[in-house]
């Protein structure tokens, strides 16, 4: 018996030692496959997040024929729509787009205003105005909308404080634009 006794008590403590490091390795090899082999979608947003600077400033001309500066709507989050005046089907996406994301975001959504710059002298038709009576309708110049990190080709975002944010494609999947304002509008206390 007593032969016996050291070797049960070696075999314990190698099962112990064991569940030691098990229980060490055990959240590290977790946390790795975790973040490796799960869908990256569900950690990831929309847009394309854009370095952390100012917007450009764009000067403009509001459709009542009053002067416009980007800096009048700071103190609220801001999308921002680039299109011709004629408003062409990807054009009228993203003006329905980005209503139905601000719409979506319920009584958050007054943090929210829409600005639709227009990079040429055309005059967007009654019908599509009726459409969008919350969106600020801007004259700009093609040099303006060509500061704008992507130019023409994107939705953007701007925050209360006039950086820019977060940039959308022109033809935006409409609840993963307002997924993105909703996160984005519940970690920000500003606008």
């Amino acid at each position: 018996m007593t032969s016996r006794f050291p070797q049960e008590r070696a075999r314990r403590g190698k099962r112990t030692l064991l569940m030691v490091a098990a229980a060490v390795i055990a959240p590290v090899v977790l946390s790795y496959g975790v973040y490796y082999l799960s869908p990256r979608g569900a950690f990831t947003n929309y847009g394309e997040l854009l370095p952390t600077r100012a917007a450009p400033t764009i000067n403009g001309t509001r459709a009542d024929g009053s002067p416009f500066r980007m800096a009048q709507v700071q103190g609220r989050w801001t999308i921002v729509v680039v299109s011709d005046g004629a408003c062409n089907a990807e054009c009228s996406q993203a003006l329905f787009a980005t209503r139905q994301a601000r719409t979506m975001q319920g009584r958050e959504r007054d943090r929210i205003e829409r600005v639709w710059l227009l990079q040429d002298g055309v005059s967007p038709h009654s019908s599509v105005l009726a459409e969008h009576p919350d969106v600020v309708v801007v004259r700009t110049t093609p040099g303006d909308v060509q500061s704008l990190p992507r130019g023409a080709g994107a939705i953007y975002l701007i925050d209360p404080i006039g950086n820019q944010v977060l940039a959308w494609p022109n033809d935006p999947d409409v609840k993963a634009l307002a997924r993105d304002l909703n996160r984005v509008l519940r970690a920000s206390r500003s606008g």
